[in-house]
Protein backbone atom coordinates (compact mmCIF):
# COMPACT_ATOMS: atom_id res chain seq x y z
CA UNK A 1 0.00 0.00 0.00
CA UNK A 2 2.56 2.61 1.16
CA UNK A 3 6.33 2.33 0.87
CA UNK A 4 8.70 4.93 2.25
CA UNK A 5 12.36 4.78 1.24
CA UNK A 6 15.08 6.88 2.90
CA UNK A 7 12.80 9.81 3.73
CA UNK A 8 14.73 12.73 5.16
CA UNK A 9 13.30 16.08 6.20
CA UNK A 10 15.16 19.00 7.74
CA UNK A 11 13.90 22.26 9.16
CA UNK A 12 16.94 24.49 9.21
CA UNK A 13 19.72 22.71 11.07
CA UNK A 14 17.29 20.25 12.68
CA UNK A 15 16.78 16.85 11.06
CA UNK A 16 13.22 15.74 11.81
CA UNK A 17 13.20 12.59 9.67
CA UNK A 18 16.51 10.84 9.17
CA UNK A 19 16.41 8.26 6.40
CA UNK A 20 13.05 6.75 7.35
CA UNK A 21 12.10 3.58 5.48
CA UNK A 22 8.74 1.99 6.20
CA UNK A 23 6.25 -0.43 4.61
CA UNK A 24 2.55 0.00 5.41
CA UNK A 25 0.87 -3.30 4.65
CA UNK A 26 -2.58 -3.24 3.01
CA UNK A 27 -5.65 -4.29 4.95
CA UNK A 28 -4.02 -3.66 8.33
CA UNK A 29 -3.87 -0.97 11.01
CA UNK A 30 -0.35 0.40 11.36
CA UNK A 31 0.25 2.56 14.44
CA UNK A 32 3.01 5.17 14.24
CA UNK A 33 4.17 5.77 17.78
CA UNK A 34 7.03 7.45 19.61
CA UNK A 35 7.82 10.20 22.08
CA UNK A 36 7.00 13.84 21.44
CA UNK A 37 9.06 15.44 18.64
CA UNK A 38 9.95 12.01 17.24
CA UNK A 39 8.82 13.00 13.72
CA UNK A 40 5.38 11.34 13.61
CA UNK A 41 3.49 14.42 12.42
CA UNK A 42 6.09 15.22 9.77
CA UNK A 43 5.93 11.65 8.46
CA UNK A 44 2.15 11.83 8.14
CA UNK A 45 2.28 15.25 6.50
CA UNK A 46 4.82 13.86 4.03
CA UNK A 47 2.50 10.99 3.11
CA UNK A 48 -0.34 13.49 2.66
CA UNK A 49 1.86 15.72 0.51
CA UNK A 50 1.53 18.63 2.95
CA UNK A 51 5.30 18.79 3.27
CA UNK A 52 8.01 17.60 0.90
CA UNK A 53 11.03 15.60 1.97
CA UNK A 54 14.58 16.76 1.26
CA UNK A 55 15.45 13.23 0.18
CA UNK A 56 13.73 9.90 -0.23
CA UNK A 57 10.71 8.46 -2.01
CA UNK A 58 7.12 7.73 -0.97
CA UNK A 59 5.08 5.31 -3.06
CA UNK A 60 1.38 4.56 -2.90
CA UNK A 61 0.31 1.33 -4.58
CA UNK A 62 3.66 1.12 -6.35
CA UNK A 63 3.62 4.66 -7.76
CA UNK A 64 5.56 7.68 -6.52
CA UNK A 65 3.23 10.23 -4.98
CA UNK A 66 2.80 13.19 -7.32
CA UNK A 67 3.19 16.86 -6.54
CA UNK A 68 -0.31 17.61 -7.84
CA UNK A 69 -1.81 15.42 -5.11
CA UNK A 70 -4.19 13.39 -7.26
CA UNK A 71 -3.47 10.32 -5.13
CA UNK A 72 -5.10 12.02 -2.14
CA UNK A 73 -8.54 11.33 -3.61
CA UNK A 74 -8.23 7.83 -2.16
CA UNK A 75 -7.15 8.93 1.33
CA UNK A 76 -9.38 9.81 4.28
CA UNK A 77 -7.73 12.01 6.88
CA UNK A 78 -8.91 12.66 10.42
CA UNK A 79 -6.64 15.29 12.01
CA UNK A 80 -6.35 15.51 15.77
CA UNK A 81 -7.93 18.98 15.72
CA UNK A 82 -10.15 19.79 12.74
CA UNK A 83 -10.39 23.40 11.54
CA UNK A 84 -13.88 23.91 10.14
CA UNK A 85 -15.37 27.09 8.59
CA UNK A 86 -17.18 28.53 11.61
CA UNK A 87 -19.92 30.22 9.56
CA UNK A 88 -21.11 26.95 8.01
CA UNK A 89 -23.48 24.40 9.44
CA UNK A 90 -22.44 20.76 9.57
CA UNK A 91 -24.90 20.08 6.74
CA UNK A 92 -23.26 22.84 4.65
CA UNK A 93 -19.85 21.25 5.26
CA UNK A 94 -20.96 17.78 4.18
CA UNK A 95 -22.78 19.25 1.16
CA UNK A 96 -19.69 21.18 0.10
CA UNK A 97 -17.50 18.08 0.38
CA UNK A 98 -19.99 16.01 -1.63
CA UNK A 99 -20.03 18.67 -4.35
CA UNK A 100 -16.23 18.64 -4.50
CA UNK A 101 -16.20 14.84 -4.79
CA UNK A 102 -19.22 14.43 -7.07
CA UNK A 103 -19.79 10.84 -8.14
CA UNK A 104 -17.56 9.34 -5.47
CA UNK A 105 -18.87 6.42 -3.41
CA UNK A 106 -20.20 7.57 -0.04
CA UNK A 107 -20.25 5.99 3.39
CA UNK A 108 -22.62 7.84 5.73
CA UNK A 109 -22.84 5.15 8.40
CA UNK A 110 -21.17 7.31 11.06
CA UNK A 111 -23.75 10.05 10.61
CA UNK A 112 -26.26 7.63 12.08
CA UNK A 113 -24.15 5.60 14.50
CA UNK A 114 -22.70 8.80 16.03
CA UNK A 115 -26.16 10.43 16.05
CA UNK A 116 -24.97 13.40 14.05
CA UNK A 117 -28.04 14.02 11.93
CA UNK A 118 -29.77 15.92 14.75
CA UNK A 119 -26.84 18.39 14.75
CA UNK A 120 -26.46 18.89 11.01
CA UNK A 121 -28.36 22.17 10.81
CA UNK A 122 -26.46 23.79 13.67
CA UNK A 123 -23.56 26.18 12.95
CA UNK A 124 -20.22 24.44 13.47
CA UNK A 125 -19.14 27.20 15.86
CA UNK A 126 -21.79 26.21 18.43
CA UNK A 127 -21.05 22.49 18.43
CA UNK A 128 -19.24 21.00 21.40
CA UNK A 129 -15.70 19.72 21.01
CA UNK A 130 -16.92 16.15 21.11
CA UNK A 131 -19.55 16.72 18.44
CA UNK A 132 -17.00 18.46 16.20
CA UNK A 133 -14.77 15.43 16.61
CA UNK A 134 -17.66 13.23 15.49
CA UNK A 135 -18.03 15.41 12.39
CA UNK A 136 -14.29 15.01 11.87
CA UNK A 137 -14.61 11.21 11.98
CA UNK A 138 -17.62 11.11 9.68
CA UNK A 139 -15.82 13.23 7.08
CA UNK A 140 -12.76 10.95 7.13
CA UNK A 141 -14.87 7.90 6.24
CA UNK A 142 -17.39 9.71 4.01
CA UNK A 143 -15.94 8.79 0.61
CA UNK A 144 -14.99 5.19 1.46
CA UNK A 145 -11.25 5.67 0.87
CA UNK A 146 -8.91 2.69 0.67
CA UNK A 147 -6.44 4.40 3.05
CA UNK A 148 -7.43 6.25 6.22
CA UNK A 149 -5.03 8.27 8.35
CA UNK A 150 -6.40 8.83 11.85
CA UNK A 151 -4.59 11.16 14.25
CA UNK A 152 -5.77 10.64 17.84
CA UNK A 153 -9.23 9.59 16.60
CA UNK A 154 -10.82 9.04 20.01
CA UNK A 155 -9.52 12.26 21.60
CA UNK A 156 -12.42 14.29 22.97
CA UNK A 157 -14.98 11.55 22.40
CA UNK A 158 -17.13 10.05 25.13
CA UNK A 159 -16.72 6.28 25.69
CA UNK A 160 -19.76 5.37 23.58
CA UNK A 161 -18.66 7.47 20.60
CA UNK A 162 -15.06 6.24 20.94
CA UNK A 163 -16.36 2.68 20.79
CA UNK A 164 -18.37 3.47 17.67
CA UNK A 165 -15.30 4.87 15.90
CA UNK A 166 -13.15 1.90 16.91
CA UNK A 167 -15.84 -0.54 15.77
CA UNK A 168 -15.90 1.30 12.42
CA UNK A 169 -12.14 0.92 12.05
CA UNK A 170 -12.36 -2.80 12.79
CA UNK A 171 -15.25 -3.28 10.34
CA UNK A 172 -13.53 -1.38 7.53
CA UNK A 173 -10.25 -3.19 8.09
CA UNK A 174 -12.17 -6.45 7.63
CA UNK A 175 -13.24 -5.11 4.21
CA UNK A 176 -9.59 -4.65 3.23
CA UNK A 177 -9.10 -0.96 4.00
CA UNK A 178 -5.73 0.22 5.30
CA UNK A 179 -5.22 2.47 8.31
CA UNK A 180 -2.41 4.59 9.69
CA UNK A 181 -3.09 5.43 13.32
CA UNK A 182 -1.37 7.76 15.76
CA UNK A 183 -2.50 7.82 19.36
CA UNK A 184 -1.20 8.05 22.91
CA UNK A 185 -4.14 5.98 24.18
CA UNK A 186 -2.68 2.56 24.92
CA UNK A 187 -6.07 0.85 25.00
CA UNK A 188 -6.71 2.04 21.43
CA UNK A 189 -3.38 0.58 20.32
CA UNK A 190 -4.06 -2.72 22.05
CA UNK A 191 -7.48 -2.95 20.45
CA UNK A 192 -6.72 -1.75 16.92
CA UNK A 193 -3.07 -2.02 15.91
CA UNK A 194 -1.81 -4.91 13.80
CA UNK A 195 1.60 -3.35 13.11
CA UNK A 196 3.76 -0.82 14.92
CA UNK A 197 6.27 1.68 13.56
CA UNK A 198 8.25 3.22 16.40
CA UNK A 199 9.98 6.54 15.72
CA UNK A 200 12.71 7.97 17.93
CA UNK A 201 14.61 11.14 16.96
CA UNK A 202 13.44 10.84 13.38
CA UNK A 203 14.57 7.24 12.92
CA UNK A 204 12.66 3.98 12.88
CA UNK A 205 13.63 1.96 15.92
CA UNK A 206 11.16 -0.86 15.28
CA UNK A 207 8.76 -1.70 12.46
CA UNK A 208 6.71 -4.88 12.35
CA UNK A 209 3.77 -6.79 13.73
CA UNK A 210 2.55 -6.16 17.26
CA UNK A 211 2.95 -9.88 17.96
CA UNK A 212 6.60 -9.68 16.92
CA UNK A 213 7.26 -6.69 19.17
CA UNK A 214 5.74 -8.46 22.16
CA UNK A 215 7.79 -11.55 21.43
CA UNK A 216 11.06 -9.63 21.03
CA UNK A 217 10.52 -7.65 24.23
CA UNK A 218 9.09 -10.66 26.13
CA UNK A 219 6.09 -8.62 27.19
CA UNK A 220 2.43 -9.62 27.21
CA UNK A 221 1.02 -6.09 26.90
CA UNK A 222 1.71 -3.64 24.10
CA UNK A 223 2.14 -0.81 26.60
CA UNK A 224 5.01 -2.59 28.34
CA UNK A 225 6.54 -3.64 25.03
CA UNK A 226 6.54 -0.01 23.84
CA UNK A 227 8.08 1.08 27.14
CA UNK A 228 10.95 -1.34 26.51
CA UNK A 229 11.53 0.26 23.11
CA UNK A 230 11.44 3.76 24.61
CA UNK A 231 14.02 2.68 27.19
CA UNK A 232 16.31 1.64 24.36
CA UNK A 233 16.19 -2.04 25.24
CA UNK A 234 15.42 -3.05 21.67
CA UNK A 235 17.98 -2.30 18.99
CA UNK A 236 16.93 -0.82 15.65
Amino acid sequence: MIEVFGLTKRFGARTVLDGVSLHIRPGRVTAIVGPNSAGKTTLIKSILGLTRGDAGVIRLNGRDIDAEGRYRADIGYMPQIARFPENLSAADLFRMMRDLRDGTQRDEELLDSLRLREHLDKPLRVLSGGTRQKVNAALAFLFAPSLLILDEPTAGLDPVAAGVVKDKVIAERAKGRTFILTTHVMSDLEELADDIAFLVDGRIRFSGAVTMLKRMTRQLSLERAIARVMDGELAA
